[in-house]
């Protein structure tokens, strides 16, 4: 995935931080989850997993939004276990939510 300029996170610190999106994604993957594209700019992920899934989720996009302004994460507790993570980013940025898309989808 292309890292846009926005981005102000060190560079030695990309790939770390790819890997956790990728992790936190694949650990979803092995249960019941949605990906579902609201429009061009936003992505709606419903992820599963244990009851530390929701900490794990808002730890994530908090670093993530500190240090890459283009995004804004918006993190829903459906129920225990159950997260809906919404990724929202401004028109000229939509192939980095082709991208999340496709690594939360593993295509």
């Amino acid at each position: 995935m292309d890292i846009p300029e926005a981005c102000t996170l060190p560079d030695a610190e990309r790939p770390l931080r790819l890997a956790e999106f990728e992790t936190l994604f694949a650990r979803s993957a092995s249960s019941a989850r949605s990906v579902e594209r609201i429009g061009p700019q936003h992505l709606r992920l419903t992820l599963t997993g244990g009851p530390e899934l929701e900490a794990t989720v808002r730890d994530l996009a908090a670093r993530e939004a500190s240090c890459c302004s283009l995004f804004t994460f918006t993190v829903t507790a459906e129920q225990a276990g159950l997260v809906r993570f919404d990724i929202e980013v401004p028109a000229a940025h939509a192939d980095v939510v082709d991208a999340m898309q496709r690594m939360a989808t593993g295509s």
